[in-house]
């Protein structure tokens, strides 16, 4: 029988013995998925159109580089049902050799110089032809002897409607996320993307007003997601919304995109190619964007704004774009936050909405450490 205290203590045994996997849990569902790599079981790719063919669970940082590539877990071990976890033993998987998870110094700014970046920003944007740029900033939390396990169980039970998971691969890190944004979903038959795009605080009556900004912002999204569609001649297409998204602390406005996927049938890989990073992680015109991200933000984005999840070719794909997530050192969770910035932007409220993004993360540590 499967107990409360069973997969934290499983998710805690396997980074202990130093085994690549990932556990994850789609939006709606109770029961997570684990799946375990062995010692050799981690791919590296350096473009995602190589993910065509191979099996296993993606994560993908928010600019390929040498550093930060491509990596998939292939499924040596998968556990789906309750049945699979009730016959796995952990206790007979033998400990991995070393201890070679990648840590790496980040640059964490003051209050004072984030908003002075934001002003900063808005002053570009208003002389320059980017109509919208996704600026991150980094909040750190001193880490202790907590059960990582614990901290994953309760972001997961804290958010039903996101996507949450938990991966632990060596030449990336730890990394811990809870995300409400899917980038490309596919069961072989239809392939789903969604333009997600503004935020405001959540309300507790759910009575929303959404302000030019924020439908602005969403709109940007929405016509780049056409823009793909084109250039891969997708059509026909249908939508739903845009509507209001609750998302932790914060709300967002959604609108989901429907297609055939033989539209895009052996080219999935390309297709994640044109759509990531969408102006909901980077800005419009993209290129522009990106190259103003790599001059105005000190820090380095790795992972986050990336994409993660399971990847079963000619059966189903399900990638999540990886925001409201953490990268776990051996000393402290890294938080990354961030949100889109256009001419219209409070630098005060932009801070805010960080804060705010954070705070699901804050809160399952600070109840772990308590």
């Amino acid at each position: 029988m499967i107990t409360e205290n069973y997969f934290p203590h499983l998710l805690d045994q396997l980074m202990a013995k130093n085994y690549p996997f990932a556990v994850w849990t789609m939006p709606g569902k109770v029961l997570p998925v684990i799946l375990i790599g062995g010692e050799n079981d981690v791919l590296s790719f350096q473009d995602v159109s190589q993910l065509n063919n191979p099996d296993g669970f993606v994560f993908a940082p928010f600019r390929v580089q040498e550093k930060s590539p491509i990596l998939m877990i292939k499924p040596g071990i998968l556990l789906q049902e309750e049945e699979d976890f009730s016959l796995f033993r952990i206790d007979q998987l033998p400990k991995l050799p070393g201890e070679n998870i990648l840590q790496k110094k980040q640059f964490f700014i003051s209050k004072k110089e984030y908003l002075k970046d934001i002003q900063k920003t808005v002053g570009y944007l208003r002389k320059s032809s980017l109509s919208k740029v996704i600026i991150s900033r980094l909040i750190s939390e001193k880490r202790g002897n907590e059960s990582i396990g614990n901290i994953y169980w309760n972001l997961k039970k804290r958010s039903p409607k996101e996507f949450v998971y938990l991966a632990h691969i060596p030449q990336a890190g730890t990394w811990m996320g809870a995300t409400p944004e899917t980038l490309f979903s596919t069961d072989g038959k239809t392939v789903e993307t969604v333009s997600l795009a503004g935020t405001q605080s959540l309300r507790e009556d759910g009575d929303y007003s959404w302000h030019t900004k924020e439908i602005e912002e969403q709109a940007f999204v929405s016509r780049y997601m056409l823009d793909v569609f084109y250039h891969f001649n997708i059509y026909p297409y249908t939508t739903r919304g845009p509507e209001t998204l609750e998302s932790g602390n914060v709300a967002h406005l959604k609108t989901n995109f429907y297609f055939s996927s033989d539209k895009i049938k052996g080219k999935w890989g390309d297709f994640v190619k044109e759509l990531h990073p969408t102006p909901a992680v980077c800005g419009l015109p993209k290129d522009e964007a990106d190259k103003y991200i790599s001059t105005i933000e000190k820090h380095d984005r790795r992972y986050y704004c990336g994409y993660t999840g399971p990847w079963l070719t000619g059966k189903s794909v399900k990638l999540f774009v990886n925001l409201r997530c953490m990268e776990i050192t051996r000393e402290n969770y890294i938080i990354y936050s961030g949100g889109g910035i256009t001419e219209k932007s409070v630098p005060e409220k932009e801070w805010e909405e960080t804060t705010a993004k954070a705070q699901p993360l804050l809160s399952v540590i600070d109840e772990e450490k308590r």
